[in-house]
């Protein structure tokens, strides 16, 4: 019987210490100067199993989330948790460094000679919190606080590239608030992982947990926009949409959409073709209505609202290789294909290449990410990466802060990052143009609704 109860009370132990480091990696805050845990609630899981696990009682967790005597405890919402510990009350400004999944740490830029302390705050998967700031006296500084939404996977066994490129986009919004530190300004970066959950935004919006941010960058996917745009105009904090081109600006003045539209790219294309006079001639490769890309068929429309003539080349004739007698003999023929999807059009691209070492002038217009494919056809496009700036003191400051090489792409997604969050920076000082490394950036607004990037410039190689 004795040897039970030593066995019972070693497991007890156990236990114990293993609850007690669990609460060691959830994220500390200070909340009207009470230390807090912040808990995002898991599944199958009730508010006493929580008091439970905290050691808290019940009523102590509802004091600090009032919104449960409304409606109960939500799967997926964040938590204020209380410590019961003494909060050590900081004089100077701090640095703080990031964990973004639960086994890879992100260094933070490295501080500037001005910054007096550093310490290290561990985060959740999904929550980051960042100050990055000079050393100065606190009633002096300008608190800025910002968020950052992005599919990181951090859930996920296997990471896609594409969590790769967000973290590359998370990496150089950090380089961003660092070159715009000064003394009078303290940026604090919120980071979560979005994933392609709906839930996950729900619960942000349904929480107190963005009450304080001033203003959000990133989501992906429609459905997480569309809910969030909501939020951010009941709430007036912008909202910067990085990826997508396809948000209804006119209903959403909170969102900046930094992506061209296929009418802006369309305008331009048909700028360029005007520019050469009668030295283009332009084929659009011919198949039904329905099989057109949307950008395609917006473009021609634009073309023909700017009387820009052009000829058809059915789709079988180039699959064929007789597609000849549609060619221009004397000019360059800039050939519109059907689709903007690499994967789609690559079918055509080999007969297309087949005309010009015949003797033929070609050109293809195509999408900017299709340069990494090693197309052999000269390209016309569009593009908001209009900018191009000498970058080789920005990659040294990156090796420097991350020790590691950049994913070498186009675009740029570290790049891509930088300029944005300098870009949202500069909007909430009431700047509506911003120079960057990659992108140059000037905010119109669309049907005195949402603002759109008006950047958009056309390569042609």
């Amino acid at each position: 019987m004795k040897s039970k109860f030593i066995i019972f009370a070693l497991c007890s132990l156990l236990f114990i210490q293993a609850k007690a480091q669990e609460l060691l990696n959830y994220p500390l805050d200070t909340v009207n100067g009470e230390e807090v845990y912040r808990y995002q609630v898991e599944k199958s899981i009730g508010l006493y199993r929580v008091g439970v696990n905290f050691n808290v009682p019940q009523s102590e967790i509802i004091r600090l989330n009032p919104q449960l005597r409304e409606r109960g405890l939500h799967y997926g919402e964040i938590l204020l948790i209380p410590t019961h510990r003494p909060v050590v009350i900081q004089t100077q400004a701090q640095v703080v460094e990031t964990v973004i999944t639960e086994t890879k740490v992100l260094p933070a830029p490295a501080p500037k000679d001005t910054i007096a302390q550093k310490d290290t705050v561990v985060a959740t998967p999904d929550t980051v919190v960042v100050a990055d700031s000079v050393a100065v006296a606190p009633y002096t500084r300008r608190v800025m606080e910002l968020a950052l939404m992005l599919p990181f996977e951090s859930q996920q066994t296997k990471r896609s590239g594409n969590a790769e490129r967000m973290m590359e986009v998370y990496q150089g919004a950090l380089l961003a608030l660092r070159d715009m530190q000064n003394d009078s300004t303290l940026y604090r970066l919120r980071v979560y992982d979005s994933e392609r959950s709906e839930r996950r935004v729900l619960a942000l919006c349904d929480s107190t947990e963005l009450d304080s941010v001033q203003a959000i960058m990133g989501l992906v996917y429609p459905i997480q926009i569309e809910r969030m745009a909501a939020w951010c105009a009941a709430h007036q904090v912008p909202l910067l949409l990085p990826f997508s081109d396809d948000i209804d600006l006119s209903s959403h003045p909170q969102v900046l959409q930094f992506n061209s539209t296929d009418e802006q790219e369309a305008d331009s294309l048909c700028a360029w073709i005007k520019q050469q006079g009668d030295s283009i001639h332009c084929v659009f490769v011919e198949v039904r209505d329905a099989d057109l890309s949307s950008s395609v068929r917006t473009l021609r429309k634009r073309m023909n609202a700017h009387g820009i003539s052009y000829s058809a080349l059915p789709l079988r004739d180039l699959l064929n290789d007789s597609a000849a007698y549609a060619l221009d003999s004397e000019k360059e023929n800039l050939i519109i294909l059907h689709s903007d999807r690499y994967q789609q059009a690559r079918v055509v691209l080999p007969h297309i290449a087949s005309l010009r070492k015949v003797g033929h002038k070609v050109r293809i217009v195509s999408q900017y990410a299709w340069q990494k494919e090693n197309i052999e056809l000269p390209q016309v496009y569009t593009s908001v990466f209009t900018a191009d700036a000498n970058r080789e003191a920005y990659d040294a400051i990156w090796s420097q802060a991350y020790v590691s090489e950049h994913v070498s792409e186009n675009p740029r997604y570290d790049l891509l990052g930088y300029d944005l969050m300098r870009a949202l920076v500069a909007w909430l000082n009431g700047e509506k143009t911003t120079n960057g490394l990659q992108s140059n950036i000037r905010w119109e607004q669309v049907n005195n609704g949402g603002w759109q990037n008006a950047c958009v410039k056309v390569i042609a190689y």
